[in-house]
Order: C-alpha cells, then sequence, then structure tokens
C-alpha cells in the first residue's frame, strides 16, 4: 500500500510539473468529467486490491483482479490522454476494516452501485468534446457494461439480492 501510495505521489507530481498550456484546449466540462472518471478509477483498484486480500468467496476474488487488472489499464490510458492535454488528475481507501463474508457482501454491493452510476454517466455523457477523451469513453464504456454484468452475476452469490436497477443486501454487512 505505501508502494502505490507513493507511486500515486510520484505521478500526481510529474503531472504539477508539466506544462499547462493545453489545458485551454480542453472544456471545463471535459476536465471535471476526466477529474471524475479518475477518481472513480483509482477507488475500483484500491477496492478490488481489497477484494485480492479480503474476500472469501474465489468469484469474489476473481472479480476483484479483474477489476485492479482492467482499471489500471483505464486509468493509465486516461492518464496519457489527460497528461497530453495538460489536465492533472486526482490520486486518492474503504471497507479495509472488513474481511470473509462480511467484506464479500459490502463489496459486491458497491460493485454493482458503482458500476451501475458509471455506465450510467457514461452513456449520458454526451457533452464531452476532445475527441481524444471521446475516444476513451467510447472504448471504456463497454468494459465497464462487461463489469457490471459480471457484478450483478456474482453479487447473489454472497447474499447480495440483485432486483432489476433496485438493490438489497440478505445480510447487511455495513
Amino acid at each position: 500500500m505505501k508502494l502505490q501510495s507513493g507511486l500515486l505521489a510520484l505521478a500526481a507530481s510529474a503531472l504539477l510539473a508539466m506544462p499547462a498550456m493545453a489545458q485551454a484546449n480542453v472544456s471545463a466540462a471535459d476536465q471535471s468529467f476526466m477529474r471524475k472518471a479518475a477518481q472513480g478509477g483509482i477507488a475500483e483498484v484500491q477496492l478490488g486490491k481489497l477484494a485480492e486480500q479480503n474476500a472469501q468467496s474465489p468469484e469474489v476474488k476473481a472479480f476483484g483482479e479483474r477489476m485492479v487488472r482492467d482499471h489500471s489499464k483505464a486509468n493509465d490510458e486516461l492518464q496519457r490522454v489527460a497528461a497530453q492535454q495538460g489536465v492533472t488528475l486526482p490520486s486518492s481507501q474503504r471497507l479495509s476494516q472488513l474481511h470473509g463474508a462480511a467484506f464479500d457482501k459490502a463489496y459486491m454491493h458497491d460493485m454493482v452501485q458503482d458500476h451501475r452510476k458509471d455506465v450510467a454517466e457514461f452513456k449520458s455523457e454526451t457533452s464531452v468534446k476532445d475527441q481524444q477523451l471521446r475516444q476513451w469513453v467510447d472504448k471504456t464504456l463497454p468494459v465497464l457494461e462487461s463489469h457490471l454484468r459480471e457484478a450483478e452475476k456474482v453479487a447473489p452469490t454472497v447474499g447480495v439480492a440483485v432486483n432489476g436497477n433496485s438493490m438489497s443486501q440478505s445480510a447487511q454487512a455495513r
């Protein structure tokens, strides 16, 4: 975790040292979207790592591994787009107190909720003007939709009821 924090700090320092002149070419809405997407991506990687360590269910562990792999890749790609545009992205912990079945339930509940929100935001993000950012949004949306389908499949195996757009935990772990 210290290595990850150090790497995030190093990346943030490098970004702060970059010239901001390209930022003028990126709309405020695009910059805001990039920052929100980065925050969500960072959280998904951190939570995925927690799932790998704390989950009891093999399905939850496997889902966590996929979150780390896919969101790390998307984060790297967004970082490149942002760097080319001179946009500084944020760097950022939850669920670390839970383990075993309680972690599985809380994590999968969060993953379904987060991916529903992310998919909806990506689908409704029609205001993106920057072409590189638009390409990243279009490339990342199918991955997020796949994550949502998988999360909705895994969640019931650990006691999280998933019904259409609503959800409940059969045994509250929060």
